[in-house]
């Protein structure tokens, strides 16, 4: 009888009480009903991994004989935790100097959108105080932001630029996302959004997309700055047209495109995203019920934001009616300074299942494989399995639906990413 293949661990977890991964097949993601496939495995449950991907996933009867551990090998004893896949947040706008308190009290004392842009806020505030910041303060704020995340359980993290709106700036932006990404835990995957806003110091919104693709698309390519564009197509904003030229020439430059769309009106984003296909259009808080049918059948990703739609007193999304009409539903925060200053997952997952009537395994899936697949990276993470990147997020929790449930007090105790211990609770 031939003994069973060893395997060598540099980090081994054991002792979980349970262990949970969103089902189907590595590398896919999940639609409609299958969206809420998970799988739940109790008792004695072990993951170990070397080199930053997992290696063994199976009770400890099936995984510890077999390991031949690294002289430098890590062990952590999860006896009474939960394993989940680190938490992907596929929507930040993590990278921003200042803050819009003033904003918020005003809201909560009854101020309309328009009485505060006449005040002087909104995006185009949060553009001031960021285009007047140092780039290391930029780097301080985002890491900053970034660690916020991490504690919240998120192990890869999108940040998009998007507060400059010139092309000194946006570039700087896109700098300080680079640097802070490097010197923080989370995996970190940055978007251009200079087609954020129109600028008011811009001739016009035609003339301010040209600058953008004649002069930034060029050198933000050229540094490996960005890895999708982004676009904030609705009224008051860019039209159908002007976003198609934009995101025509991230692609042309080989980057994935996405869209913000449908957030307060029906002007056509979402047909074009599935024209051109893109990866994803987020928000959706004014879409009906004929563009949640064209969406579902579409391949491109529903991205909704509940906290934005709460804070700014918006419809939800319709998240629900997508996943059953079949589609493609991922979930994010959209931490930003203004719509949605929270950086934490599991509210956004609380906040799904009691607004938007998901449960909480369409809710987990939503926030790891689907966003894994938003950012390009499903068949590297989202899963835990063989094969998969070693990001992982442990809770102290007698169940994995604590991690929706507990609003504000999700009890993330590690995280690990890429094999590395990022945070010891």
């Amino acid at each position: 009888m031939s003994m069973p293949e060893s395997i060598t661990a540099d980090l081994v977890i054991c002792r979980l009480t349970q262990m949970v991964t969103p089902g189907g097949e590595t590398g896919q993601p999940l639609r409609g009903a299958d969206l809420g496939e998970v799988e739940v495995h109790d008792g004695d449950m072990w993951i170990a991994a070397y080199a930053g991907e997992i290696v063994a996933v199976g009770h400890g009867y099936e995984v510890r004989e077999r390991l031949d551990l690294d002289d430098s090998a890590i062990i952590i004893d999860a006896q009474g935790m939960v394993a989940v896949p680190g938490l992907i947040d596929c929507h930040t706008h993590a990278c921003f100097a200042g803050d819009r308190v003033e904003e918020f009290e005003m809201r909560s004392r009854g101020a309309s959108y328009e009485e505060i842009h006449a005040s002087g806020g909104g995006i185009l505030s949060t553009v001031r105080d960021t285009r007047a910041a140092l780039h290391d303060d930029l780097v301080a704020r985002t890491r900053q932001h970034l660690a916020g995340m991490l504690e919240h359980g998120a192990t890869t993290i999108e940040v998009k630029s998007g507060y400059g709106l010139d092309t000194d700036t946006e570039m700087d932006m896109l700098r300080a996302i680079q640097s802070a990404g490097y010197e923080s835990a989370p995996h970190v995957t940055a978007t251009c959004l200079a087609a954020h806003a129109i600028p008011d110091e811009a001739e016009s919104a035609d003339a301010y997309l040209t600058e953008c693709i004649d002069h930034l698309f060029p050198d933000m390519v050229e540094w490996g700055l960005a890895d999708a564009v982004d676009v904030f197509c609705e009224q008051g904003a860019f039209d159908v047209e002007q976003a198609r030229r934009y995101l025509e020439a991230g692609r042309d430059h080989g980057l994935a495109m996405r869209i913000h769309g449908d957030q307060f009106a029906e002007i056509g984003a979402l047909d074009l995203a599935v024209e051109l296909g893109a990866r994803s259009i987020d928000h959706l808080e004014a879409t009906g019920k004929k563009g949640v049918a064209k969406l579902a059948a579409s391949d491109v990703v529903g991205v909704a934001l509940p906290t934005a739609a709460l804070t700014l007193g918006r419809p939800l999304p319709p998240a629900r009616a997508l996943v059953d009409a079949g589609g493609l539903l991922a979930l994010a925060t959209d931490f930003n300074p203004g719509s949605s200053p929270c950086d934490s997952l599991p509210a956004v997952m609380h906040l799904a299942c009691t607004q938007c009537h998901l449960s909480p395994a369409e809710a987990l899936s939503a926030v790891t494989v689907n966003a894994a697949h938003v950012l390009g990276i499903g068949d590297r993470t989202g899963r835990l399995r063989v094969g998969q990147r070693a990001d992982i997020t442990l809770l102290d929790v007698p169940d994995w639906r604590y991690l929706a449930y507990r609003l504000g007090s999700e009890n993330v105790k590690h995280v690990i990413v890429e094999g590395v211990w990022a945070l010891e609770g």
